[in-house]
Order: structure tokens, then C-alpha cells, then sequence
């Protein structure tokens, strides 16, 4: 067992799905190294628990934890049941290995919340597309992981983290640097992640899109590019050519920052101008749903906000009592 380590997977299958056979062993192996907590709302929760509670504790979500984000509810729900410090969150598309739970550990040492860096891997032609957004993100600034390293203490004294917001993993980032937690991004810790189904691709595409509603600046450039696209058509197509070499451009140096060659691969930076034109696209879907109240559907629920700003975090963990 790697010393010093909780893994909390929350997971909902859909209803008639059940666990496959690739994700139990990889259960299991992480059952010989962490303490892993599983907490699970499937509707096939018995059958889980038959094959999985041998290696994991394997609860469902806490009655009394209500979170519109069911993903968050298993998380705060898991947190009760960790019994190490340091606490790795993981979807279940996550797989981690030996060499990035040793470092996802000794990270937590010191730090309050880690950030690894994310890969596809096989890549299918979807992927590829995502993976062409992963790129952008590292060559700007950061990308969002599926996977997060935190410490217990830390986030339970500042009473954990907004669950009815849809991108939770942002939430959580700022909700540890507005208590004053040490963040530490590790984009060379290269985490692999299985990719989605295409089906299942189709429909993270409007919610990708709803989640810039917590970066303004980045959803106002993303509204502002679907006319200029438009009009780069009609107008001036050769402008457009150079626009979508240019993003090429940068998801190649997204490619190259940080050890990326290492994993992402040559033709994915390809992909960039296509998910541009979709972002740009759907970031007007985001906006009517958002004008009209219809928010953005998920797991069964619908959730309007997609998260709250810094200071709106701040000023709540000011106003928290203390203990």
C-alpha cells in the first residue's frame, strides 16, 4: 500500500450498466497500494459490492450530503471514510500507475491540492479533438484533469466545497487558494485517462461548453469568435486558413511545454481549429440556456451555475465560524 494515500472514486453507472471488466481490475489494483473508497450511486450498487467491497469500501453517497453535482456528493461522501492524509479524487476513466501515486504523495506532503496533468490514451479520432483543447489549456495557462490530489484536513476544515455548481474541479481549485491552500501544478505529472465512448463524447460537448460560463474573459472571446468565423467565410476565407494555422500553432507549443511530447502526440494539435469552431459555436448555446434559466443538464439534474467566483469564495470562507 503507498503509504500515506486515500483514493476516492465516485462513480454512477447508468442504469443496466454494469462494471466492466478492464475498471474492476484495475480496482483491485489499486486496492494492494491505497486505501480506495469507492462511493457509488449506481442503481447496481449490489452487484458492485459484490465484486468490489473484497478491495475498496464501497459505500453509497451519504444521506445527508445534498449536492445538485452528484460527483461532489461522492467526494464529500468519501472524504468521511479516507482514512490517510493525502486524498487522491479520480473519475473513473482515470487510471493512474506506481509512479504517479508515489508522486501524487509525496506532493501532498506539503501541498493542499494537486493538479497533474491529464492524456488520452488509446486515442480514437474523438480523442484527438479533446486532446486538441487539453493542448490549448497547457499552452495559455492550465488544463483541468479528471483527477485531483488533496489533503483531508485542509479541505474538511474549510468545510469542503460548493456541490451544486457543474465544474466542480475548478470549484475546488479555487475554493482551496481562497481559503489560502498551497495549489501545486505538476503539468509534467502525466495521468492516463481512458477516452470516452463517442456517444458519450456527443454529449460532454454542451456541458464543456457551459463550464466557460466561470472564465468570462475566456466565454466572452469564445462568443466573439463564432461571427468572426462567419464572417472569415463568407469574407475572407484566407484570413480564416491563417487563424486556424496559427491555432495550430499553439497547440503544437502546448504539445512541447512541460515534457508534453512525452505523451501527446503529433496530430491531435490538427484537431484545434475544429474545436475551436465547436466551442465558439456552443458557447451561444451556453448563453441562450443561461439567459433563459435553462442551465445545463447533468446526470439527471440541471445545474445553472458553473461556478463561483474568488472573491464570492472568499467572502464566504471570511464569513464561515471558525472551527
Amino acid at each position: 500500500m503507498s503509504a500515506g494515500l486515500s483514493y476516492v472514486l465516485p462513480i454512477r453507472s447508468r442504469p443496466g450498466d454494469g462494471p466492466a471488466d478492464e475498471l474492476t481490475e484495475y480496482l483491485a489494483w489499486l486496492g494492494e497500494r491505497v486505501d480506495l473508497v469507492i462511493v457509488d450511486g449506481s442503481e447496481s450498487f449490489l452487484t458492485h459490492h459484490d465484486r468490489w467491497s473484497g478491495f475498496a469500501t464501497h459505500v453509497p453517497p451519504a444521506e445527508d450530503v445534498r449536492c445538485a453535482n452528484g460527483k461532489v456528493r461522492g467526494v464529500l461522501t468519501g472524504l468521511r471514510s479516507a482514512r490517510e492524509e493525502g486524498v487522491v479524487i479520480a473519475d473513473e476513466d482515470v487510471r493512474h500507475d506506481d509512479a504517479t501515486l508515489e508522486v501524487m504523495g509525496r506532493l501532498l506532503v506539503e501541498a493542499d491540492l494537486v493538479r497533474p496533468q491529464n492524456y488520452f490514451d488509446p486515442l480514437p479520432w474523438h480523442a484527438r479533438w479533446d486532446t486538441a483543447r487539453i493542448l490549448l489549456n497547457r499552452a495559455i495557462g492550465s488544463d483541468f484533469p479528471g483527477t485531483l490530489g488533496v489533503r483531508r484536513s485542509f479541505l474538511r476544515s474549510i468545510g469542503g466545497y460548493d456541490g451544486d455548481v457543474l465544474f466542480e474541479n475548478l470549484e475546488l481549485i479555487r475554493t482551496v487558494t481562497a481559503a489560502g491552500g498551497r495549489v501545486v501544478d505538476a503539468p509534467s505529472l502525466f495521468v492516463r485517462r481512458r477516452p470516452p465512448t463517442f456517444a458519450r463524447f456527443l454529449e460532454q460537448r454542451p456541458r464543456q461548453a457551459y463550464d466557460d460560463w466561470a472564465q468570462p474573459l475566456r466565454f466572452a472571446l469564445f462568443l466573439a469568435t463564432g461571427p468572426a468565423i462567419a464572417a472569415g467565410i463568407v469574407r475572407r476565407p484566407r484570413g480564416l486558413g491563417l487563424a486556424a494555422g496559427f491555432a495550430i500553432l499553439v497547440a503544437r507549443l502546448g504539445r512541447a511545454r512541460n515534457g508534453g511530447r512525452e505523451v501527446f502526440d503529433r496530430i491531435s494539435p490538427l484537431f484545434a481549429p475544429l474545436w475551436i469552431g465547436e466551442r465558439a459555436a456552443l458557447a451561444w448555446v451556453a448563453l441562450i440556456r443561461r439567459v433563459v434559466g435553462a442551465g445545463c443538464p447533468y446526470a439527471g439534474t440541471v445545474i445553472i451555475r458553473a461556478a463561483n467566483r474568488p472573491r464570492v469564495l472568499r467572502r464566504r470562507l471570511r464569513s464561515r465560524p471558525s472551527g
